[in-house]
């Protein structure tokens, strides 16, 4: 019985195509709407969490900040060794410098940025080598002048599939040989902030040859995930406190960021605003199943003297109403496979321009077309109810 209803109901839709299209539409906007914004919701989540992670993960990052009235107190090598020498848990301690400059090879310049590091910065901040090599022990105690290239300045420096490793440029007023160029890492925690566009050298080095002192500008951490975050961070700022002569009641002069905190964070407020955004964008599916009964009406409104045809001959009412209900659920689950048919195109459209992962999530559009069968259910179940409850005499009268 319920094949030869299926076909019957096949056979109704495909008697008003552009009618049964318009009905769906509201159904195939829902849908597609709805896909596409989670779809590119967690796209940027995704895209934010790796800026995140491209920090470090485990990692706190400490800088100083302005007391009342007064500048930032920087750190001192000591506090960073202190740091590594007093509290347990922490695998990595590393300090950075950093400041503007021009570089220059090959006839061309180029605006960057140039860092001061060691190795254990690259390894607290899981940076890794594309080509070259890393600092040697000589090298980072003497402040020798060679240097890391982002891969931005690589390609913008140096010609394309020649490699830079071992020669010459000068960034600023200092000459240095290159030895390694970056793997890519992507923008950073704010607006035009590219981790690529950066030149490194040994942190002595752009303390003597740029600042012209010897302060730590921030340092790095990077604890052991098997100990307590909270107790760590705890312990770092007594630690801290206590260095910079701090009283009691006195603010910190100096801030923490703890990536997998922030992490956390941007993943639930995108997350919720994802939620939100597809909640207004599902108010659509409400608007195409009204659509959905309306024309269901419209058809039961039609077809009234055949109703009574079907039921003068014996047809059950149950047999009516599930005719009719497998209508409204044949159209709501066309609208929702054309809907995941077009958010799938939509979303890997805008992912691409608005240069986020396209993260496809099966579940979620298995779950759109669901729900859009529940949906030919939910609202075509009156107008099916209406069509069973027919009296085959005025039915048959009807004109």
């Amino acid at each position: 019985m319920f094949g030869a209803t299926l076909l019957l109901s096949f056979r109704e839709i495909r008697r008003h195509l552009l009618r049964s299209f318009l009905t769906t539409l509201g159904i195939i906007i829902g849908v597609a709407a709805v896909i596409t914004m989670v779809t590119l919701g967690r796209g940027v989540t995704a895209s934010v969490q790796d800026q995140i992670s491209s920090l470090g993960s485990n990692v706190y990052i400490v800088f100083p900040t302005a007391g009342d009235r007064q500048a930032p107190r920087s750190f001192r090598e000591d506090d960073v060794a202190a740091v590594r020498n007093q509290i347990a848990g922490v695998i990595h301690v590393a300090g950075s410098v950093s400041a503007s400059a021009l570089a220059f090879a090959n006839g061309a310049d180029w605006s960057t940025s140039v860092q001061g590091v060691s190795n254990e910065f690259l390894e607290a901040q899981s940076i890794e080598i594309d080509q070259g090599r890393a600092f040697t022990t000589e090298e980072e105690a003497s402040g020798r002048n060679v240097c890391m290239l982002g891969s931005k300045v690589r390609e913008v420096l140096f010609v394309p599939g020649a490699s830079p490793l071992g020669e010459t440029m000068r960034v600023g007023n200092v000459s240095c040989t290159v030895i390694a160029v970056l793997a890519e890492r992507g923008q950073g925690g704010g607006p035009n902030q590219d981790q690529d566009n950066t030149v490194m050298m040994p942190l002595k080095t752009v303390q003597r040859r740029f600042l012209g002192n010897d302060d730590i500008q921030y340092f790095v951490v990077k604890y052991d995930s098997a100990y307590s975050s909270a107790s760590i961070q705890q312990s770092l700022i007594d630690l801290l406190r206590e260095r910079r002569l701090l009283q009691a009641g006195a603010d910190n002069d100096f801030d923490i960021i703890d990536t997998a905190q922030v992490n956390q964070a941007v993943g639930a407020a995108t997350g919720a605003l994802t939620a939100m955004v597809a909640v207004i964008a599902g108010i659509s599916l409400l608007v195409g199943g009204i659509g959905i009964m309306n024309i269901m009406l419209v058809s039961v409104t039609e077809r009234t003297r055949e109703i009574g045809i079907r039921l003068a001959i014996g047809a059950l009412a149950k047999e009516v109403r599930l005719q009719f209900l497998t209508e409204a659920v044949v159209l709501c689950c066309f609208g929702g496979l054309v809907g995941i048919a077009l958010a799938f195109l939509f979303s890997w459209l805008l992912a691409g321009v608005i240069d986020v992962p396209f993260v496809f999530d099966p579940l979620i559009n298995i779950l759109s077309f669901l729900f859009s069968a529940l949906m030919g259910i939910a609202f075509g179940y009156y107008p099916a109810a209406r069509a069973s409850r027919l009296d085959p005499i005025d039915a048959l009268r009807h004109e």
